[in-house]
């Protein structure tokens, strides 16, 4: 399966945007409102359809009723916390990774509406772990990345506690995926010297 995106979960998403604007030379374009998830984004593109995600409260909605995802309600300082895998047939995916003895979770329905009032849906699996990614199938809508400022992904790695156990749960996902023993974390180099972890 092809790398989506990356997720780098913010307790601060206008300092954030403005942190990696000023290290790639390149502003993230903002995406949009989480409708009852408490969130909202700004989008980086890293080149053949795929894009970095900056992702964060969003102070225009009321608190969520369930925990923000990715962590965001208990972050100090942001982190790259997730990765997605595009999967065209979400539903075969996830029963194949159960029939391998791991469970990416349920799929749920999401959207967003962008700043120019077009809506996007998808559907993604949860939960995740940062070394194993989650699914999204965007179905009918435009990939967003086709209309993203670039700066290149030029590397991306992970590390985890027990890479073995790791790699098993990737190879039931379909993924290939470089895993190094370590804490578990993600490390992704954007246009060759921004790094983030």
């Amino acid at each position: 399966m092809t790398l989506d995106h990356l997720v780098y979960a913010t307790p601060d998403l206008e300092e954030s945007v403005r942190l990696l604007a000023k290290l790639t030379g390149v502003r993230p374009v903002e995406g949009g409102p989480h409708p009852d998830l408490g969130t909202r984004n700004h989008l980086l593109g890293l080149g053949e359809l795929r894009y970095l995600e900056i992702i964060g409260p969003d102070p225009e909605q009321p608190e969520p009723e369930r925990p923000r995802p990715f962590g965001i309600d208990e972050l100090t300082e942001p982190r790259l916390a997730a990765w997605a895998v595009r999967a065209a047939d979400i539903e075969a995916r996830v029963a194949r990774s159960r029939t391998l003895g791991y469970d990416p979770g349920p799929i749920e329905p999401l959207s967003r509406r962008t700043p120019e009032g077009e809506v996007l849906r998808w559907r993604l699996t949860f939960p995740y772990e940062p070394v194993v990614p989650f699914l999204i199938d965007w179905g009918r809508t435009p990939h967003p990345a086709r209309r993203l400022p670039v700066v290149p992904l030029t590397a991306f790695s992970g590390s985890h506690p027990q890479p073995v156990e790791a790699r098993n749960r990737l190879s039931a996902l379909g993924v290939e995926f470089d895993v190094r023993e370590g804490e578990q974390g993600l490390t992704a180099i954007l246009g060759g010297t921004t790094k983030l972890r």
